[in-house]
């Protein structure tokens, strides 16, 4: 009878109870804050923009960090580099997007 390999060896470990369950938490928080600022009306203006994009970053590292386990990574850093160069499409995306927005409200 042949000896079926498990998937994952002992090196890898995933992530335990504990550190899902503060993943979660951070999440949920990170949720929440956002929500209660601009339902409750808290903070307008670029206060109100800063702290919801600080949220949405804190959010992102809660993810990569807890879920993704991206601190967990043995070299190579494969899925490090795919991250990064997806964020670097992304950013190109973005402002490339605004940079025409912005222009065709100038041009109007």
């Amino acid at each position: 009878m042949a000896q079926v390999e498990s998937v994952h060896t002992t090196a890898e470990v995933h992530g335990s109870f504990k550190t899902y369950t503060i993943g979660f938490l951070c999440s949920i928080v990170l949720t929440m804050i956002p929500i209660a600022i601009v339902m409750n009306g808290w903070l307008e203006g670029v206060s109100n923009a800063v702290v919801l994009m600080t949220a949405a970053v804190l959010q992102l590292a809660v993810q990569l960090i807890f879920f993704m386990h991206l601190r967990e990574e043995k070299k190579p850093r494969y899925n490090l580099f795919s991250l990064l160069l997806g964020l670097v499409i992304l950013l190109v995306i973005v402002a490339g997007s605004m940079w025409i927005m912005l222009y065709n409200m100038v041009a109007l």
